[in-house]
């Protein structure tokens, strides 16, 4: 009978004779529909089972990466380098320095609104199946780790400065700016997705099988090659929390649907490590802060040129310390410091920072040669190379700033009467 017209249709015919309406045209059609009805049936059954469980710490980690957002925000702004610096956020030479906790709390850091609307939108997405898949004290224990992973990730490829060639810039862009962001952990989350939907695909239904395993391999694609077509995309943390995340689903099982064991008391330790070690880290950031306290007066927001003649200021000062008289190591931390939340206004700037990052590093390590009393001669060549590149270094810079300057509102100021130096960078009004 056709379900259209309701005439009768012999058991051959493919069309209704009356109305047209296509049918079957076999008991194995009518079948293979029969048996994707069943297919799209299970695939429900186990959305049900699996999507009904709560996804709590997702949107824990959504609230607390706003409210972190919002308190930067108010402290001089999240593309604030000295902000940057203060909350926590990624940089070697702080690392090198002891603060163990920046490998922890970039994860919870964004520069910007759309790099924190698009990682929040991601982690709503991708957060609620990993949870809900794995159980809440996984997902923690998965979140922090990759998290952790990708910053990891990011320290070593910045250790080694850039590299020629295509991987060199996919993975090593050199330098030591601020480096912050989720993107690590929800590669992580999207890791463990991709290994998931492969390693259990014989149990999965269909609708399970597309959207997860092989299912990933483009959005994992995609994102790479955005990575590494944009230079301050850390791709290397990327690929550190991708490849954590797929380590651990590799190894650890998921709740199935309908599956009512209790959690094991290690992934509860686990849990409270992880989220205590989040705790942890904010706690030292708050010991350490030297920024702008938040207020809802109104946020303070240094210009990157107003950075960048603090930097080049503080280096030269720092510079002259070393090869004078007075704390040289305390002016080199200070300048090293405001040289690290800086950045450069072209590509000639960004190399001349880095290259006085290089030249203040030499200069506190003359200092302290210097203080020992060891290698005269020795020490003696030391400075007259270090000399003679700080007054390359000084011409190059101050040969920009009269030509280029004035685009970025700085100028040179007229050194004092009683000194033989150069003029400092100023900021114009």
């Amino acid at each position: 009978m056709c379900r259209n017209c309701g005439a009768l249709v012999g058991p051959q015919e493919t069309a209704c004779s009356a109305c047209d309406a296509p049918v079957a045209a076999s008991p194995q059609e009518r079948a293979a529909q029969g048996a994707s009805r069943a297919y799209d049936a299970e695939t429900v059954r186990f959305a049900r089972a699996v999507l009904a469980r709560p996804a709590i710490f997702t949107f824990v980690f959504v609230a607390v990466n706003v409210f972190v957002f919002l308190l930067m925000q108010l402290s001089g702004g999240t593309e604030n380098h000295e902000v940057l610096r203060a909350f926590g956020a990624k940089y070697n030479t702080l690392i090198n320095a002891g603060e163990w906790w920046r490998l922890v709390t970039p994860v919870f850091i964004h520069i910007g609104w759309l790099h924190l609307v698009v990682n929040m939108y991601s982690l709503f997405m991708l957060g609620p199946y990993v949870e809900r898949l794995y159980g809440s004290a996984r997902f923690v224990f998965f979140w922090v780790a990759t998290g952790i992973a990708g910053v990891a990730a990011s320290y070593f490829a910045s250790s080694m400065g850039g590299k020629p060639g295509v991987m060199g810039r996919f993975l090593f862009r050199g330098g030591d700016g601020p480096s912050a962001g989720a993107s690590g952990a929800l590669f992580g989350l999207v890791g463990v997705l991709f290994v998931f939907g492969i390693k259990y695909r014989h149990e999965l239904p269909e609708g399970f099988k597309r959207a997860f395993g092989l299912g990933m391999l483009p959005t994992i694609l995609i994102n790479l090659f955005i990575g590494y077509t944009i230079p301050f995309i850390d791709n290397a943390a990327h690929l550190g929390g991708l490849a954590a995340g797929m380590l651990f689903a590799l190894f650890l099982d998921y709740k199935r649907p309908g599956e009512r064991g209790s959690v094991a008391f290690t992934w509860h330790a686990l849990q409270i490590v992880s989220l205590a070690l989040v705790v942890a880290g904010f706690g030292e950031v708050a010991r350490h802060f030297d920024g702008q306290r938040p207020s809802l007066g109104g946020a303070r927001q240094q210009s990157p040129a107003t950075a960048y003649a603090d930097a080049i200021n503080a280096g030269q000062a720092a510079y002259h310390v070393a090869l004078g008289e007075g704390d040289a190591k305390a002016a080199a931390a200070d300048a090293l410091r405001k040289i690290d939340a800086a950045r450069g206004l072209d590509e000639q700037t960004a190399a001349m920072l880095s290259e006085l990052r290089s030249i203040v590093e030499r200069a506190r390590d003359y200092a302290a040669l210097d203080a020992q009393g060891r290698a005269t001669t020795r020490a003696a060549m030391i400075r007259e190379r270090l000399e003679a590149d700080f007054k390359s270094w000084e011409a190059r810079s101050d040969d920009w700033i009269r030509t280029e300057g004035e685009r970025f509102g700085l100028g040179l100021d007229a050194p004092p009467r009683a000194s033989g130096g150069k003029g400092q960078a100023r900021q114009g009004k």
